[in-house]
């Protein structure tokens, strides 16, 4: 009989989309390190990027040496500001910030830094710091003159890459890094995308989720190199705005229940032209057999997704999920996507496991992930008037829905963070980006 543990997903969604005042002005001014954990971990953060880019500069300078930032770096509070950048004065906000004309680095010492090492862990706040340490390359390398979200988008890079090191073995200030903290980290930078509906023309976007995850991971994954060769031309935006106002008032999502149908039935027409493409062999209607709490139909072997709450049924060749906590749970706290995601996961693994396929172990999950991804594709890249696309905010939503799925835990062992990567190269490339 099938074990029903809806309750790992939805525990992990509540921190999916959850969303001190310190003397330090310098990590090389000698002074006393700050009090507090945050304090602390900025320190090492900002020393081991400077170690970081010290080696890693020349190769993209031609040669020349890394000059560290000069002006300091300034932890600020309420009652504390940062210093004047450029003239302009800036008063209290919870942020982190690069000033190119003081060349200093600043960030909120009382909320936002100590808020996201609580929730997300150190890592995190090392990554943000790498992030306005990039900023600070860019000026050095002169590639400045690019649209904000793609600057944006570099620094991520940057980050990943200096996350990458750190992954390596080669920092001793974060050492050990588990693939908990590092889906813990993907967690943080999910809440410091821009609010769906901005267009990537705003001279302050700095990126949906997927694209500012899509970057960090190219760094991860690609190395410094890669990042510094992001321009506008080969950087990959997704980034829109709202195409009308009915669209904007209901944030792109559809009622509930329209949802679920709708999104059903374009799956099943989706991989009607898909699996072909995929197999050569025709596709079978699929049959879904929703479920109330704890009553599953009866199933021998289950190929669980989300927690255990829905899977694909080999031997009697269907889909099942929750539709009494799950899919209502994932609807309220996430969107509509957020149940595309998971009928894209339960599509593929029925697609996956059709092919004769396996998908129980790492690269098996991994290219369910992708699969799903390529239905994305699919939306994201239809016309305007088309009954069934995707809105701003349903990349973010898959992806927070992914994320929760692979923070539940499943038997493959793999991360969300290469989750996550595995769904984009679905979503960037289509079926081709599958096959490897």
């Amino acid at each position: 009989m099938y074990a029903y543990r809806v309750s790992r997903v939805l525990a992990v969604l509540v921190l999916v989309v959850a969303g001190c005042a310190v003397g330090w002005k310098s990590p090389d001014d000698g002074a006393p390190a700050p009090r507090g954990t945050s304090g602390d971990v900025v320190t090492k953060a900002l020393r081991d990027v400077e170690r970081f880019w010290t080696a890693t500069y020349p190769e993209l300078a031609h040669g020349r040496n890394f000059k560290p930032v000069r002006g300091g770096f300034f932890p600020y509070t309420r009652n504390d500001p940062p210093p004047a950048c450029g003239g302009e004065e800036a008063g209290y906000q919870p942020n982190a910030f690069y000033c190119p004309a003081g060349d200093f680095v600043a960030w909120d010492a009382e909320t936002l830094i100590p808020q996201l090492e609580a929730a997300f862990g150190s890592l995190l706040v090392g990554v943000v710091m790498a992030h306005e340490y990039g900023h600070a390359v860019q000026s050095r390398l002169g590639v400045t003159e690019q649209p904000t979200v793609v600057l944006e988008q570099q620094a991520d890079c940057f980050a990943g890459a200096w996350t990458a090191d750190v992954l390596g073995g080669r920092s001793t200030a974060f050492t050990g890094v588990t693939p908990e903290q590092l889906d813990n980290t993907v967690a943080g930078l999910l809440q410091l995308r821009d609010q769906p509906g901005t267009s990537a023309r705003n001279p302050q976007a700095h990126g949906n989720a997927f694209d500012r995850i899509r970057a960090f991971q190219d760094g991860v994954e690609k190395g410094a190199k890669v990042c510094a060769g992001y321009r506008a031309g080969n950087v990959p935006v997704t980034e829109v705005p709202f195409s009308t106002e009915e669209e904007a008032a209901s944030g792109g999502d559809l009622p509930y229940e329209q949802a679920v149908n709708s999104l059903a039935q374009d799956a099943q027409t989706y991989w009607g032209k898909a699996y072909p493409e995929l197999t050569g062999q025709p596709w079978q209607t699929l049959r879904i057999e929703p479920f109330r709490a704890g009553s599953p139909p009866e199933c021998p072997r289950p190929d669980a997704s989300a927690g255990g709450a829905a899977f694909y049924c080999p031997g009697a060749d269907f889909i099942a999920f929750d539709t009494a906590e799950l899919a209502p749970t994932l609807y309220q706290r996430i969107g509509d996507n957020a149940v595309g995601m998971l009928l894209g996961d339960l599509f593929a693994r029925a697609a996956q496991s059709r092919r004769g396929a396996s998908t129980q172990d790492r690269a098996g999950q991994l290219t369910v992930d992708c699969l799903a991804g390529t239905w994305t594709s699919d939306l994201l890249t239809r016309d305007r008037g088309a009954a069934l696309r995707l809105s701003p905010g349903d990349l973010d939503e898959a992806v927070a829905a992914l994320l929760a799925f692979g923070r539940a835990g499943d038997d493959s062992g793999t991360s969300a963070f290469d989750r996550i990567g595995a769904y984009r190269d679905g979503v960037l490339e289509g079926l081709k980006g599958c096959s490897g």
